[in-house]
């Protein structure tokens, strides 16, 4: 897949891993498209960037992503690349009487999963006419070994990787490749409640990415992950207990 002379969209683009990939893809050359529900800090992120458009537009509300969808294909037409990164922040509490797991889980797997099968939808007529595209799902490590502490998180983001899997076998026979990209914690506001001073710098992520996406690697394991993902391939019960003695 090349890595320049693209138009991307990448959802929830103002900060974290968004915003980084934001960066290194668009000194590349690429035309890029950030969006989010802040105004305000999603403009003073495109400020930072090149060849940057910023769009108001949060990827729960059915409404915005109509209008979204309407935008880009009136406006790039040629877009070739969709990132989902945007998400909804990995909510710490146990599977236990009182932690209304319910309504913490319901909003999780709306913005991780639902939101992104929406958009994806909606955008595959565009993507399926270019000569190459990509869809990229940003999930996560703990889509192998869920999380004891931020069990709707570990749970959307399994879903997300479910869902993966098989639109990249849906849509073989397209000019549409379908990546995954797989952070362990990382160093982000977003992952603040959860100890994200801890986690590797989003910039790394970013990287990884973008090389994952020149040698066409599909499910792309960034640092930790790849040796849970080892883990889990041959003890996913060892996965698990490893994942969670780390936490």
């Amino acid at each position: 897949m090349n890595t320049s002379n693209n138009t991307v969209l990448i959802t929830g683009g103002s900060a974290g891993i968004g915003f980084e990939i934001a960066q290194q893809l668009s000194a590349q050359g690429n035309q890029v498209i950030i969006t989010g529900r802040n105004a305000e800090r999603l403009q003073a992120a495109a400020a930072q960037l090149k060849n940057t458009t910023a769009i108001v537009s949060d990827v729960s509300s059915p409404d915005d992503v109509n209008k979204l969808v309407a935008q880009l294909k009136e406006k790039f037409p040629q877009l070739n690349i969709v990132i989902n990164n945007a998400g909804f922040s990995a909510s710490p509490y146990r599977l236990l009487p009182g932690a209304d797991a319910f309504e913490k889980a319901s909003a999780e797997i709306q913005t991780n999963y639902l939101s992104v099968l929406r958009l994806n939808e909606l955008l595959l007529p565009v993507l399926s006419q270019q000569p190459q595209a990509a869809i990229v799902n940003v999930s996560s490590i703990v889509a192998f070994a869920p999380s004891l502490n931020i069990p709707g998180y570990s749970i959307s983001k399994a879903a997300l990787h479910a869902y993966s899997r098989v639109l990249r076998i849906t849509l073989k026979d397209t000019p549409v490749r379908v990546f995954e990209l797989m952070p362990p914690l990382v160093n982000t506001e977003f992952s603040k409640e959860i100890g994200g001073e801890k986690g590797i710098p989003a910039s790394q992520v970013a990287a990884e990415l973008l090389e994952g996406l020149k040698n066409d690697i599909y499910e792309i394991h960034v640092g930790g992950t790849a040796d849970i993902y080892q883990l889990y391939l041959s003890s996913p019960e060892n996965a698990l207990q490893a994942l969670n003695s780390i936490e």
